[in-house]
């Protein structure tokens, strides 16, 4: 069965921006990124998740990091140069970004949100991220992601 492009794929196109699709069966509802390392046989260390946060200026910003690490939300709010940051909740996730939690991409979002790559990427050739689905996960380049999103690399890491 052909899978359907999801938004980030279809930017991804539309941007001539080379990627491979990777699906994974979500039936057993596990779709946290070690879980869904593990079902597309990757290395956790390629396998990276996107994170919304908010500042205490109410700005959003958005976190893209290993799914076996854990965001230091110190580091990310001295990277956004603000006071703190707090995860949004899950259920806010889609109004702020169009996307659902196990399918948020860092590309493709509802607006362009400051985005942070955490820098453990410049010692890997892809990275894998979700493709806007549950499901369905992208392989590029660390630096077609930071490209496309605008990234900033900075260690953002515990």
């Amino acid at each position: 069965m052909a899978q359907a492009k999801t938004n980030a794929m279809r930017i991804l196109d539309a941007k001539k921006v080379s990627y491979d699709m990777l699906t994974y069966d979500n039936k057993d509802g596990k779709i946290d990124g070690v879980s869904v390392a593990e079902k597309i046989g990757r290395d956790p260390k390629v396998v990276y998740k996107t994170l919304v946060a908010q500042g205490h200026s109410k700005a959003i910003y958005v976190f893209v990091i290993p799914v076996a690490k854990e965001l230091d939300l110190k580091k990310a709010a001295k990277a956004a140069a603000e006071k703190n940051v707090e995860m949004i909740p899950v259920k806010d996730i889609q109004k702020w970004t169009g996307y659902i939690r196990g399918g948020c991409s860092p590309i493709g979002m509802k607006k362009e949100y400051k985005t942070f790559l955490d820098e453990s990427c410049r010692q890997i050739d892809s990275i894998i991220v979700s493709a806007g689905k549950i499901g369905v996960q992208i392989v590029l380049t660390p630096e077609n992601l930071k490209e496309l999103t605008k990234a900033e690399l900075i260690d953002l890491v515990k």
